[in-house]
């Protein structure tokens, strides 16, 4: 949790009484169904939980913006942005329906109201959405093939609509595609080690259709 505060000094009690009941929640859950994996449960709150809210260092969202979080996972980075941004309305989805049920009981424990979660794949989603987020679920051209059509093309963020990524590592390769693919480093705005390799991905709309 001080992690949690020191990058994000402003939140309210609320939220900060919503990041707290994380560990309590996750570590609950995992013993039921393994979300986390073991060595990194223990790390929470950098290894999940900071790191998905690096997003929100590159791109605050405004209110009434749509997030879609393509493959999930226990809920990351889908439910630390839901609690940061209480105003924006956000799609969690992931084809592993053990782990949405964990997401669902995760939201509604929290009272996150802003936050949906169902068992689809990404290429079945009907909707337009303001940015699409995931981490690392897999290469760069095959996810933007299944979200592709899927990014609203009104503009109303800094950043322009399109893809955020959390990847890690040389990602000269994967994204030699994507020219117009923005790299943010992490660890220009966190301390921890396990930030040294680890990066947001922007790519806007017109370059991944």
């Amino acid at each position: 949790m001080e992690e949690i505060l020191n990058h994000f000094p402003n939140i309210t009690e609320v939220q900060k009484n919503q990041f707290e009941q994380l560990d309590f929640l996750y570590h609950d859950w995992n013993e039921k169904i393994n979300v986390i994996s073991r060595k990194d449960i223990d790390a929470l709150y950098t290894k999940h939980i900071l790191h998905s809210l690096g997003i929100a260092k590159i791109q605050s969202f405004v209110p009434g913006t749509f997030i879609l979080d393509v493959g999930t996972g226990g809920g990351f980075p889908g439910i630390p942005l839901a609690i940061l941004f209480p105003e924006t309305r956000f799609y969690l989805i992931d084809v592993i329906a053990k782990k949405i049920k964990v997401v669902q009981a995760v939201a509604e424990s929290l009272g996150l109201k802003n936050v949906k979660a169902e068992q689809i794949r990404a290429e079945n989603v009907k909707g337009d959405f303001d940015f699409i987020v995931s981490r690392a679920v897999t290469n760069m051209p095959d996810f933007v093939s299944w979200v592709k059509t899927k990014i609203k093309k009104q503009h109303k963020h800094e950043l322009k609509n399109g893809i955020l990524y959390l990847k890690g590592g040389d990602l000269t390769e994967e994204l030699a595609a994507f020219p117009k693919a923005t790299l943010y480093n992490l660890a220009d705005f966190f301390e921890d080690e396990f930030f040294e390799t680890k990066k947001v991905v922007h790519l806007p709309l017109k370059f991944t259709i």
